[in-house]
């Protein structure tokens, strides 16, 4: 029999592939040591995005039994670790501080979903172990303070910074939480922008992994002055299988491209309606064409939810699915879909950081 190398140990990992980057763990440099003692093997895998103590359990058991596959190879021990660094964001932009990464959620049209998405993967994201926020930036239509259930206004310690409201473990900013729940913003675009920056700039987040940032629908001026001074570190589209909503969210996903924003993938909303009585699941709004945008824009398809009164019923209550429910199927989609999403962020080139602490280690 062989002896084991480290080569050989390589060669058997190479067909390991990680579901949420779409990649071998070779290359997605996932690998981060390899110990060879005999014909005992010990391997150290660092994620560069966060999963739950019970995923990383699970991965590390697919990785092992691929070791284990060769006779040579009497015992594996491997350890899987989540690393979350600090990436590259668009043009000559820096990275605001207290936040590693800036996660766009964006559509082409209103109606899609969007805001209710986006607050659940930034749960989804919080409950696999990251520190998440939300920046609600709809300056003309704020829905998170109601969706997360947020009542009262922030705090400013010296009057020029804000300090994010929180609930369900998220630190959360929006200029709901300064206007009343009645009054319309009647403001042109420079204004808003204006606003934005300052909302973004302003308040003190504190030790953020991601803040994922609930983009006003559309794709005009107000949309292209925040991809252009929002350090931005990759964007999710969300549509529905709806050929309009389509053509609406592939301009959303052009618009991201032409400032060098990464787009991460596409999130198909509403893809199928469950009855509430019995059951059924139907294609009430057309089928696959999530799918055969990705397929098109050549961008991940990150996952697909349905229209499900849950849904809608616990984001108005202000206790949203991946909250609400965290054992339901309904929040296994969007923490899937948060892993997938934070996976092919992990790909992206980190920033340079010399000096200065960029990682965080998520333990069990």
């Amino acid at each position: 029999m062989s002896a084991v190398t480290e080569s050989r140990v390589r060669e058997l990992l190479a067909g390991t592939r990680d579901p949420h980057t779409d990649a071998t763990l070779q290359d997605s440099g996932e690998i981060h040591a390899i110990g060879v003692d005999g014909d005992k093997v010990a391997v150290e895998v660092w994620l560069g995005y966060p999963a739950s103590a019970d995923w990383r359990r699970g991965f590390a058991a697919r990785i092992q039994q691929a070791l284990e596959s060769d006779e040579a190879i009497a015992q594996a021990a491997v350890s899987v670790t989540s690393r979350i660094a600090t990436h590259k964001v668009q043009g000559n932009l820096m990275p605001l501080p207290g936040v590693k990464n800036i996660i766009a959620v964006a559509s082409g049209k209103g109606g899609v979903g969007k805001s209710t998405v986006a607050v659940n993967l930034a749960l989804a994201l919080a409950a696999e172990g990251a520190n998440a926020g939300v920046l609600d930036a709809d300056i003309y239509g704020p829905s998170q303070p109601c969706m997360l259930g947020i009542q009262g206004r922030p705090e400013s310690p010296d009057g020029k910074t804000i300090i994010p409201m929180t609930n369900h473990g998220l630190q959360v900013m929006s200029i709901g939480f300064l206007v009343g729940a009645d009054t319309p913003m009647v403001w042109r675009g420079p204004m808003v922008t204006q606003a934005l920056t300052q909302l973004l700039t302003a308040t003190c987040w504190k030790d953020l992994d991601y803040l994922v940032v609930d983009m006003p629908p559309g794709t005009g001026d107000i949309q292209l002055t925040l991809t252009q001074r929002v350090p931005v570190s990759g964007a999710v589209i969300v549509t529905t299988p709806q050929d309009i909503a389509l053509l609406d969210a592939r301009k959303g996903l052009k618009a991201f491209e032409k400032v060098n924003v990464p787009v991460l993938g596409i999130i198909e909303n509403m893809a199928t309606h469950v009855c509430s009585n019995c059951g059924h699941e139907e294609h009430i709004f057309g089928e696959g064409g999530g799918a055969r945008m990705a397929a098109q824009c050549n961008v991940p398809m990150l996952g697909s939810l349905p229209l499900d009164i849950r849904i809608r019923e616990q984001a108005d209550g202000g206790n949203p699915t991946v909250a609400a429910a965290p054992d339901s199927d309904l929040a296994m989609r969007y923490r899937e879909i948060a892993r997938n999403a934070a996976g092919r962020l992990s790909l992206q080139a980190e920033r340079d950081m010399t000096g200065v602490p960029n990682i965080r280690v998520v333990d069990d």
